[in-house]
């Protein structure tokens, strides 16, 4: 009973309304300086990369999410009276060893996903490895990407899932507007200018993969390592002249963008594999229910976890 957790806390509409709201009006914001900006976003990346250089800048995007982080815990902490556990699962205590699992598995599978495709493309690619540059990005992606990943979770599968789905009274609703939420956010990214709304598919299919491993995992654990994994090797790994993270990477992707058929690959194919695996290990059942099932009232709640600490 994930989304339950949040009447651990003391609930109200303006509670809930504030961060969401402040976090949505500075997606607008973004995405509207972007449209009307006389300079393309890819160009003022690589202008700033250039004078600044490519570490400095990627401090400079993470830095604002990892504050972000502090202010949603803090906010759950002080406003809700909600411990930081409730808000991450509904077990007794967080399962750091999903979270490795998670970040463990997908880690290997990008790791492999990306070789064998500079195995097959030759071309599309060239060595970007230098160890000095290299390690700054590393340490730097170690630590800071980690809590960048974590804000986003926290926000949107999270204290938006949670907050969403007790005044929605049903699963389903807070699935899909976390989703699509988490999609649009990425509007303002480079990839999104350079392929077009295309890219969106596989934005807002992981929003909704993340969404779906959150509710019938019923926590964030599994979420929250698959996406530090998703982006640390990503950053680490590959980058390219069009991407957000623009990085020292070990590798460096030199083809033309186009938005193919590959964009359906990791929404139709990887994902529901995913969900598979994670289904099979942690005996996942009753999707309907865990995905689109009514959220029982608090004195229901309430009555139960007094049952349970009773036996």
């Amino acid at each position: 009973m994930y989304v339950e957790q949040g009447y651990r806390g003391t609930i109200g509409l303006w509670k809930y309304l504030i961060l969401p709201l402040g976090f949505i009006a500075f997606m607008v914001f973004n995405y509207v300086s972007m449209l009307y900006s006389p300079v393309g976003v890819d160009e003022m990346m690589q202008g700033l990369i250039e004078q600044l250089g490519s570490n400095t800048v990627l401090v400079i995007l993470l830095a604002p999410l990892a504050v972000g982080l502090v202010v949603v815990l803090g906010w759950v902490k002080l406003i809700h009276a909600q411990s930081i556990t409730s808000l991450t699962t509904s077990r007794k205590k967080i399962d750091w060893k999903r979270i490795l699992y998670a970040f463990s598995l997908w880690s290997l599978v990008t790791i492999a996903l990306i070789m064998v495709d500079i195995f097959l493309s030759p071309d599309d690619y060239v060595l970007n490895f230098k160890l000095g540059p290299f390690l700054s990005l590393a340490l730097i992606g170690i630590l800071l990407i980690p809590l960048q990943t974590s804000f986003e979770e926290y926000m949107f599968r999270g204290y938006m899932m949670q907050g969403i789905g007790l005044m929605a009274k049903n699963r389903w609703v807070p699935l899909v507007i976390t989703s699509v939420l988490f999609g649009l956010m990425h509007l303002g990214n480079p990839e999104v200018e350079k392929l077009g709304y295309g890219i969106m598919v596989y934005y807002i299919g992981t929003g909704f993969f993340l969404g779906i491993i959150t509710l019938m995992d019923e926590g964030l654990e599994l979420a929250l390592g698959f996406h530090a994994a998703n982006n640390l090797t990503a950053a680490l790994l590959l980058t390219a002249d069009w991407t957000a993270f623009q990085t020292n990477s070990i590798y460096k992707d030199v083809s033309t963008p186009t938005l193919g058929w590959d964009i359906f690959v990791p929404v139709l194919i990887i994902y529901p594999l995913l969900l598979f695996i994670f289904s099979k290990k942690y005996g996942w059942k009753q999707w309907r229910e865990r995905l689109t099932g009514k959220v029982q009232s608090k004195d229901v709640f309430l009555a139960q976890e007094a049952d349970a600490s009773s036996l």
